[in-house]
């Protein structure tokens, strides 16, 4: 069952899905708190350069979303006709039943931002264990990186479907994050990567709510489900971050 969350009027303003917004606004705080503290840290490498913006992005993409996409979507009614030769492409390989689902152009900032943010954290990881692996494949992933994100941001900006920010994000955290993350882990069992692995685990689980759309009443919903542990896991991703950053093996 999809829920909808009431509008409430406040000092006569409308906002709706007021606790979707504030549940998107309690992740970009986190996130932005993380920037704050990490840009204080005597640290100059490229794992420090791309978990700084990481949290920066996501904190941008949080906060856009929950006060543009959930808050005041109705102040920004605007559409745009889609490409139908690139819809119908990309129709017979995902099914026409999902690109139904358009959504408002003004979905899209926050979207974008959240997909640069997952492609920082990705490459933090690769760099990360860059010194663990063979240079070939620190390489080719550093490439399919920039190439996953172009591909993902052009069909999302066509489609207008948040289906593939969703593949996207998946195939970052549970395939890159993860993957690169563990190599670390298995062979080093340092705390960092640990840590990492959990927010990942906590965004999986948030994730899960999200598509099976999930929750408890219209006042917390899936949306509202899958921020809690989206701030969980930006929790663990800055606790990992800190102990990255402070590691004097791996990071030089």
């Amino acid at each position: 069952m999809i829920y909808k969350q009431p509008s409430i009027f406040p000092f006569g303003l409308r906002i709706d899905e007021p606790v979707t917004t504030i549940t998107d606004l309690m992740v970009s705080f986190v996130c932005f708190y993380a920037f704050c503290k990490l840009n204080n840290e005597k640290v100059e490498n490229k794992v420090h350069l791309y978990l700084r913006y990481y949290f920066l992005s996501m904190g941008i993409a949080t906060a856009v979303g929950g006060i543009i996409g959930h808050g005041f979507l109705y102040l920004f009614d605007t559409q745009w006709e889609l490409h139908m030769g690139f819809i119908n492409i990309i129709s017979k390989v995902f099914g026409e039943d999902l690109l139904k689902e358009v959504a408002n152009p003004w979905k899209l900032p926050a979207w974008l931002t959240s997909m640069f943010s997952i492609v920082l954290v990705e490459r933090a990881s690769i760099e990360y264990a860059r010194p663990l692996i063979h240079r070939k494949v620190g390489s080719f992933f550093a490439w399919l990186n920039i190439i996953e994100l172009l591909t993902f941001i052009t069909i999302t900006f066509l489609t207008l479907n948040f289906f593939f920010v969703e593949v996207h994000s998946a195939y970052g955290l549970l395939l890159v994050v993860t993957s690169f993350n563990l190599i670390v882990y298995l062979k080093t069992r340092k705390k960092g990567s640990k840590l990492f692995l959990i927010a990942v685990g906590f965004s999986a689980i948030g994730a899960l709510f999200f598509m099976n759309k999930w929750g408890i009443c219209p006042w917390f919903n899936h949306f509202d489900i899958s921020h809690v542990f989206m701030t969980f896991s930006a929790i663990y991703f800055y606790f990992g971050a800190k102990e990255i950053l402070n590691d004097p093996v791996l990071i030089k």
